[in-house]
């Protein structure tokens, strides 16, 4: 996994936390759920960066 796409899918990871909170506190539920779909895909995006390394090695 490059360091590049690590971080990209980190940072989207981070930034989808930070929405959920921030629209759990505000009691805004849009952007809870869109935070949640942004944090869901950096995991899947991490994941699937992991499956690609374990068969490149």
């Amino acid at each position: 996994m490059s360091r590049r796409d690590k971080a990209k899918n980190k940072t989207e990871q981070v930034k989808g936390t930070l929405k959920e909170v921030a629209g759990k506190a505000t009691g805004d539920a849009s952007l809870e759920r869109e935070g949640k779909r942004d944090r869901v895909r950096g995991d899947l995006k991490q994941a699937g960066e992991k499956v690609k390394d374990a068969f490149h090695s």
